[in-house]
Parts: C-alpha cells; sequence; structure tokens
C-alpha cells in the first residue's frame, strides 16, 4: 500500500516543476527566478547550459511552491515575452529512457581535415 502513496507524491511534485523554453541566452537564473516570483513562491529556478560553452540552451526549469502557484505561472508566462523572447511553458514532464551514447558519430565532424579551406579548388 506504500507505494501507491510513492507514485502519488511524485506525480504531485512533478505538477509544480515547469519547463520554461525558448529563453533568451542571456537570461539568468535570478532573473527567471524574480519574473516567476509574480506567480508565487519559486523553490527554484535552473537554466540548462552547455557543458563545454557554459552557454545557456535557451531553455530551464521553474519548480513553484503549489500546484496551484505552478498552474498560475504557466498562465501568466506562456507565449509572453521575457528578456525579448516569447515562452513556451509547461509542465515538466519526467525524462523518458534514452539510449545510450555512442562514441563518435556524426555530432561536430570538424576534428580531422581543418575544414573547408580554400585547397579544394
Amino acid at each position: 500500500m506504500g507505494g501507491g502513496n510513492i507514485y502519488n507524491l511524485k506525480k504531485v511534485q512533478m505538477g509544480k516543476k515547469l519547463y520554461v523554453g525558448n529563453m533568451s541566452y542571456s537570461t539568468t537564473e535570478d532573473s527567471l527566478k524574480q519574473a516567476f516570483a509574480a506567480a508565487g513562491t519559486v523553490e527554484s529556478a535552473q537554466v540548462i547550459t552547455d557543458r563545454m560553452s557554459g552557454r545557456s540552451k535557451g531553455f530551464g526549469f521553474v519548480e513553484m511552491a503549489t500546484d496551484e502557484e505552478a498552474q498560475a505561472a504557466i498562465s501568466m508566462f506562456h507565449e509572453k515575452e521575457l528578456d525579448g523572447r516569447k515562452l513556451v511553458v509547461n509542465e515538466a514532464r519526467p525524462m523518458g529512457e534514452r539510449p545510450p551514447r555512442r562514441e563518435g558519430g556524426f555530432g561536430g565532424g570538424r576534428r580531422f581535415g581543418g575544414g573547408r579551406g580554400g585547397d579544394r579548388f
């Protein structure tokens, strides 16, 4: 019987966590937290950054204190401008299973050959 309570607790907590997309690269965790405070108590605000460059990826997460405040934040900020960008705000979904990463791949294939220099002609 206790397992059902744990599931319900997780479900309730997910309702408070919001995905915030299409953010300006200049938006900081502090400015995000300040803006969303207009909808209620902000438990946490996180701007997702690139590991290598440290630059914002243009999205983040805000966790509100209650479900009601989370819904108010969605109503207040979805498709509204912050730092010059129209935000996408909705309930965060749990991260699903992701396939294991392969080494190599097609990303950033500029390690060899030096790019497209003039010597190609």
